[in-house]
């Protein structure tokens, strides 16, 4: 039996929910997303941050709604969130 697939809007709901993390400096997370989105790997490659880092260092729905802003593709699995850095098609093979 196959089970339809969650929508965006409710994944990334799902992944917003947790609260964001205490005191959190707005030129911290600036610096904090310069950093992740200026590096190599984010020149159409792929970055990967873990959820708990994330979470402490910037907040869930600050990342995944700066992932969105750039039209990158974001996939959360396990601990582990991956940024695929560009906007083209992306196919989960299995």
């Amino acid at each position: 039996m196959m089970t339809e697939a969650p929508t965006l809007s409710q994944q990334s709901y799902r992944m917003a929910s947790l609260a964001a993390p205490a005191q959190i400096l707005p030129e911290q997370a600036e610096r904090w997303l310069t950093q992740i989105f200026s590096a190599r790997a984010a020149q159409g490659g792929v970055v990967r941050r873990a959820v708990a880092w994330v979470d402490r260092e910037i907040g869930r729905a600050r990342f995944i709604h700066e992932v969105g802003a750039r039209n990158y593709h974001l996939i959360c699995t396990g601990k582990q969130f991956i940024v695929v850095c560009h906007n083209g098609p992306v196919q989960v093979l299995f």
